[in-house]
């Protein structure tokens, strides 16, 4: 029977980056994968930075998403310095584009109200008209209907696929393990400590993280957490290579580093159904082609759909079992974003044993006390 410190069940961008930052705080980590057809999360992301838009309503999802983004620099380094694998991270901003005066108006309004959730002086978006977008975008003929865009100071994208290996390979050099096509058969709760027992191999740790997308709450189950997530099927389309154009990545538009242009997404309610759709496809290209009207004549050379992972009002869970301390679940939406965060203040909390002030606000509780209300 293998032993670790810490077993992380869940090898996705939100697990493998957790994983990573107990790693290096010089845990034992043992990471456990399901199988490759399992639902993912990263196959339905543009692999975007994105903080606009982020913590409407919600000023404490707005701060750790801030955060995330301020040190995401920080976080490649480190990467980069435990895997010899260089991210091609770019934080240069980021746009949202506004089709039509109602639309510009409405994105306008959830800006003022995230900029006064903020302290003074901490404005992270900007309003820019059709002409200044056109200065900021020469190489683009904007379509008629775009009469300006959100820009976002911290915004940014990297490559996900890179991403994820990246943290695989840093983790292993840091003396982690991981173990690929191994799902979590059943998780037993011991005197001091967690076994958990895969179809190959039984595994025994002191504390236990479960990060495993969609599959979390029935996992979380076994130790008496409540974890309320549902999944949001989101269909994305791409072109064949362009001559550079977009030099800055979009909300539902960007260019590649290929030269190939990712259009998406959509926001779909239907269940667990990665099928791709006609329907889908031609809402996405519509609207693209309005934003940019050359894209008509690109060739579409692939086209699919991943599901989503996304709470009651769209953030974060984190939470540890009050019956079963020491194991702790963690699932979002925004897994690239947040991955500063989770392998930084996320793991203090998971190797200490104490969630902190910051992070009491994602437990899954707070649902039950809007229902109550």
């Amino acid at each position: 029977m293998s032993q670790a410190d810490i077993i992380v069940v869940g090898a996705g961008i939100a697990g493998a980056a957790i994983a990573f930052g107990l790693a290096q705080k010089g845990l034992r980590v043992l990471v456990l994968d399901g199988q490759r057809g399992d639902f993912r999360a990263s196959r339905a992301n543009f692999g975007l930075i994105w903080v606009q838009s982020k913590g409407l309503g919600f000023p404490a999802y707005q701060t750790i998403t801030k955060k995330s983004s301020a040190d995401w620099a920080n976080f490649a380094a480190r990467i980069h310095d435990a895997s010899g694998m260089k991210l091609p991270l770019e934080q240069n901003g980021g746009l949202a584009f506004c089709l039509g005066e109602a639309d510009w108006e409405k994105r306008k309004t959830i800006n003022d109200a995230l900029d006064a959730q903020q302290p003074a002086n901490e404005q992270s978006t900007e309003m820019l008209d059709r002409v200044a977008l056109e200065k900021l975008l020469p190489a683009v003929r904007l379509g008629d209907e775009v009469v300006g865009a959100s820009f976002g100071f911290m915004d940014g994208v990297v490559n996900p696929l890179e991403l994820l290996s990246a943290l695989h390979v840093a983790t292993r050099n840091l003396g982690g393990e991981l173990h690929f096509q191994s799902p979590v058969t059943s998780i037993v709760p011991r005197q001091h400590g967690f076994k958990v027992e895969t179809a190959k191999q039984s595994f025994e740790a002191e504390k236990l993280v479960l990060a495993a997308g969609l599959a979390t709450p029935a996992l979380a189950a076994h130790l008496d957490m409540h974890v309320p997530i549902r999944p949001q099927r989101g269909q994305i389309l791409v072109t064949e290579r362009a001559v550079p154009f977009l030099p800055l990545p979009a909300s539902g538009l960007r260019q590649t580093a290929e030269g190939t242009v990712m259009i998406g997404v959509t926001n779909e309610d239907v269940g667990f159904d990665t099928s791709t759709t006609a329907e889908g496809a031609a809402k996405m290209a519509r609207k693209a082609i309005k934003i940019v009207p050359a894209l008509e004549q690109a060739r579409l050379i692939r086209q699919w759909a991943g599901l989503r992972v996304l709470s009651p009002d769209g953030g974060p869970i984190y939470v540890q079992s009050e019956k079963y301390p020491g194991a702790f679940a963690a699932t979002c939406h925004s897994g690239i974003t947040l991955a500063a965060f989770h392998a930084n203040e996320l793991c203090d909390s998971i190797a200490t044993g104490q969630m902190t002030a910051a992070l009491t606000a994602f437990s899954p509780e707070r649902f039950s006390v809007q229902k109550v209300a």
